[in-house]
């Protein structure tokens, strides 16, 4: 069986602000049809004998992963929740413990959920070209042809070949300087390091107690403590603690002496940065990356995307990445696109929410957007999607005042169920036990106004809750 392996962990916090912790790039359009997540699992399981995926996420993530996968109309896949970030080699090692479950002899396809591949042929012609070497025991990587010298991206060099389009792998280097850059691509025989692999599942479990074996101890302990939960595989949280954080890479692939590369021209891009988006992008004339309602005049080699109905203008600038959400707005230098991560880091240092929430917030029964917010007051739009039911709760700072803008609304508030419909409103006072539900085909949609001493999302004692939560 080739079981598709999607990991699905990462923050992409370089692409902030619009990929933030609770929102981040694998889950957003940025390029063609669907999410990155979404084209990674069509790629996938499109391939011949390919089985529904295994996809490895955040446990905050687990809800977007599980609607953008019914989404896909894709049944079938295990969804395997990380309590904390542990790196890709346990991640990987999860993957194929669940893996051999199926089939002892599983063949496991590691795609990381934030990839583009623009030539999906060439990418199903590499994993067709990988099989052989995979089957006798090889763990093979896939290597991007390089073409320009890139400082971003690890290097793989290529060693005598050992089938059809595969080599053994010589060795596994870092991020170069320019120079060094430039001389592996008019050397030849030096590929960037993808992320994507294809072995068995046992034997990349082999190679792990080999050259990690702490590593595969811990997380085989996780694993044989996970439980179901809904549809997902929840992994103990205290376990998963104790499992050491490192990539496949330093775990396994630079020591091991089974490595192969099958080298790959597929339009890939790790879509690391805004620069790495303006490349992978359909630009106009002018070079420019347009995105959404903008307007540029003398601008060149630039990327605008701006949001919804807010129009981004730009006059006489070459270089720019101008990107704005509801909540802020980015400005920078092209050429300064990976430093994005510090400011990501200095919101942190400063407590700030916009590094890991929109001010449009998504839970599993739907989202809200924060319209306005000042003293003792807040105003919210709810979406609440059809049959989606918010916990039984109640809030001890805060009274609530809920108005139907299209939909029907359930509404329970202490003893009493009854229906709202479209311009009707009803009142929660505070303490109230109440809930919210949609018993419609179509979307709710209402506006909340929450009034009280405080206002924080933690004022909140769950009663009952499908969703499992605290």
């Amino acid at each position: 069986m080739l079981i598709p392996l999607i990991l699905s962990g990462g923050s992409g916090t370089r692409l902030w602000p619009i990929s933030r912790k609770n929102l981040p790039k694998q889950f957003l359009s940025l390029t063609g049809e669907g999410t990155l997540f979404q084209q990674t699992v069509a790629r996938a399981i499109a391939l011949p004998d390919s089985t529904p995926p295994i996809v490895v996420a955040s446990d905050d993530h687990r809800f977007l992963a599980a609607d953008q996968l019914l989404d896909m109309e894709v049944s079938g896949a295990t969804i395997m929740l990380e309590p904390a970030p542990r790196n890709t080699a346990p991640a990987i090692a999860l993957g194929a413990m669940q893996a051999l479950k199926s089939d002892p002899e599983a063949l496991l396809l590691v795609l990381p959920a934030d990839h583009l591949v623009g030539d999906t042929a060439s990418f199903v012609e590499a994993v067709q070209a990988a099989l052989p070497a995979a089957r006798e025991g090889w763990l093979v990587t896939f290597g991007i042809r390089p073409d320009r010298p890139e400082t971003g991206f690890g290097y793989i060099r290529r060693a005598e070949s050992i089938g059809a389009g595969t080599y053994r792998v010589e060795k596994f280097v870092e991020k170069p300087n320019q120079a060094t850059a430039e001389g592996y691509l008019a050397e030849g025989g030096y590929d960037w390091n993808s992320g994507m692999f294809l072995f068995k599942a046992a034997r990349y479990l082999e190679e792990l107690g080999v050259h990690a074996p702490a590593i595969l101890e811990a997380t085989r302990k996780a694993f044989a403590s996970a439980k179901a939960d809904l549809d997902f595989v929840r992994l103990d949280k205290d376990d998963f603690a104790k499992v050491p954080d490192d990539s496949i890479d330093y775990a396994v692939m630079e020591k091991s002496k089974n490595a192969a590369v099958v080298p790959v021209s597929c339009e890939w891009s790790d879509i690391g940065s805004w620069s790495a988006l303006w490349l992978a992008g359909a630009k106009d004339d002018n070079g420019n990356l347009l995105e959404g309602d903008t307007l540029a005049i003398g601008t060149r080699n630039s990327l605008l995307r701006s949001h919804d109905r807010h129009l981004v203008a730009t006059v006489g600038v070459d270089d720019l990445v101008v990107v704005t959400t509801p909540d802020a707005t980015l400005v920078a230098h092209r050429n300064a696109a990976q430093d994005v991560k510090k400011v990501v880091d200095h919101l942190k240092a400063m407590g700030r929410s916009e590094h890991s929430l929109h001010r449009v917030v998504h839970r599993p029964w739907g989202n809200y957007d924060s319209l306005e917010a000042g003293d003792r007051f807040q105003v919210k739009r709810i979406v609440v999607k059809p049959g989606a039911a918010l916990s039984l709760q109640k809030h001890h700072h805060r009274a609530e005042h809920w108005i139907v803008v299209s939909g029907t609304a359930e509404v329970t508030c202490d003893d009493k169920v009854f229906l709202l419909a479209e311009n009707q409103s009803t009142y929660i006072p505070l303490g109230s036990v109440h809930r919210l539900r949609n018993p419609g085909k179509v979307p709710l949609e209402m506006i909340e106004v929450q009034s009280g001493s405080y206002l924080g999302e933690d004022d909140i004692v769950r009663f009952e809750d499908v969703y499992g939560r605290s």
